[in-house]
């Protein structure tokens, strides 16, 4: 049976390691994780058929002496075991981000900031669970001075078993909201479950990064000792000790300000549409004065940044303005969007709104509450996709659609032109394809 040293001396002379057999290139080691519908260990030969140095594998029978299966006895825990072995080998700041909205764009800001100044390694796309988190460390290479990794959770108990795999010094929470409700157990769960980052940190001395401005965040942070608070100011001092941004304005996009080294305003003109995007900037600015990035690069990195993924894109379709935000969807992220949406100039507008999923017990009530909240804002037209979304639909009196696919049909048949149209919905409901 393989142990971690053993596993990891080989790791070093294969360093990339992949789980799906498709992704195989000449000297990857290869994971045959099991899940509900497919063994990984089905695919071990292939993989090495197909290139792989190694696989990886937890069924017995395939594990021959002085061949290249490497026996374990289970393949997610041992992947999980070799990226806490290999993180142990850099001495640097990791940063945890966590939070129900946000915290993708939060770590983009952030990995661009930091990333002007210092080598640095960050989570790719959306590798943010028990696999893909494993995965992103094991992909850190040597030399690298800051690490920002992204934690996702859609339940207790997950944020804490990420951290003992990352070991972050530093972490933050971008805030606390009404997201995966069904796993966490209501806003009580969301709470507690996104605060292990909080408690983690408290208990290995770490240092916690505090949003004012975010309802619990100050509360759940109290355990800990060392702590880095920020907030929005209107006139940001010297002289506060809380790390402070002024929102300058929002129109087309968020603009913002900080305090340079020699106490000037330093203006920020990013590429994010709507308020909300002002906290993602903000906490952005902080982590970067925290870590002595100079000002102009900390301007430049947001300046710079373009938002991607269909998150708070915006984009241009047929002469209409897209407002693409169809990559997740809670009823707080929803909400925001629908008020940010309202306050854009141009028009007229069109809101088409997919479900919410995850949601549990909640989901008639919260699906009921956006559907009022979206007729109350004067659109020109509001559709809904998405079973959820039938019967608030019906109490509202506004267009329901079972599926993109119906809704594209009537969309298409529209010809709308000179809009601003908003796209906000969860990722399954696959609103992306309305433009295909």
């Amino acid at each position: 049976m393989m142990d971690t040293q053993r596993l990891y001396e080989i790791y070093l002379q294969h360093p990339e390691v992949v789980t799906d057999s498709r992704a195989v290139r000449e000297g990857s080691l290869f994971f045959a994780l099991r899940g509900g519908r497919f063994d990984g260990n089905q695919f071990a030969a292939g993989a090495l058929e197909a290139g792989a140095a190694y696989a990886v594998v937890d069924e017995p029978t395939l594990a021959r002496p002085g061949g290249r299966f490497l026996l374990v006895e289970d393949v997610l825990t041992t992947l999980q075991a070799l990226a806490r072995h290999h993180r142990r080998q850099f001495d640097i700041p990791v940063i945890g981000i966590t939070g129900s909205n946000g915290k993708t764009t939060t770590k983009e800001l952030s990995a661009a900031v930091l990333g002007s100044h210092y080598r640095l390694h960050y989570t790719q796309g959306n590798l943010n669970n028990h696999i893909g988190l494993p995965l992103t460390l094991l992909a850190m290479p040597t030399g690298i001075e800051v690490a920002v990794i992204e934690m996702g959770a859609n339940h207790q108990g997950e944020i804490d078993m990420l951290c003992r795999i990352t070991e972050p010094t530093h972490g933050l929470i971008t805030n606390i909201g009404k997201a995966h409700l069904e796993g966490f157990g209501g806003i009580e769960g969301v709470k507690k479950g996104k605060s292990e980052l909080y408690r983690y940190l408290a208990q290995a001395g770490g240092t916690v990064f505090i949003n004012r401005d975010e309802p619990f965040l100050e509360e759940l942070a109290a355990p800990a000792e060392k702590k880095v608070f920020y907030r929005r100011s209107e006139t940001p001092s010297p002289t506060e000790p809380d790390f402070e941004a002024k929102l300058l304005a929002t129109q087309p996009f968020v603009s913002a300000a900080f305090l340079g080294r020699q106490g000037q305003l330093v203006e920020v003109r990013s590429r994010l549409p709507g308020a909300f995007n002002f906290s993602n900037i903000m906490t952005a600015i902080t982590l970067g004065k925290y870590f002595k990035v100079p000002d102009e690069k900390i301007a430049a990195a947001i300046e710079g940044y373009t938002p991607g993924n269909n998150r708070s894109q915006i984009r241009t379709y047929n002469g209409n303005t897209l407002i693409m935000d169809a990559y997740n969807a809670n009823p707080t992220s929803m909400r925001e969007a629908l008020l940010a949406f309202r306050s854009m100039d141009g028009g007229p507008k069109l809101a088409i709104i997919g479900e919410m999923l995850e949601l549990g017990a909640e989901s008639r009530a919260e699906h009921e509450a956006i559907a009022l909240l979206a007729t109350s804002q004067h659109f020109r037209e509001v559709a809904f996709v998405g079973k959820e979304f039938r019967n608030a639909a019906e109490i509202v009196g506004c267009r329901h659609f079972d599926d993109v696919a119906a809704l594209k049909s009537w969309f298409d048949a529209q010809g709308y032109r000179g809009y601003h149209i908003l796209i906000k919905g969860s990722r399954g409901n696959q609103l992306e394809k309305l433009l295909d």
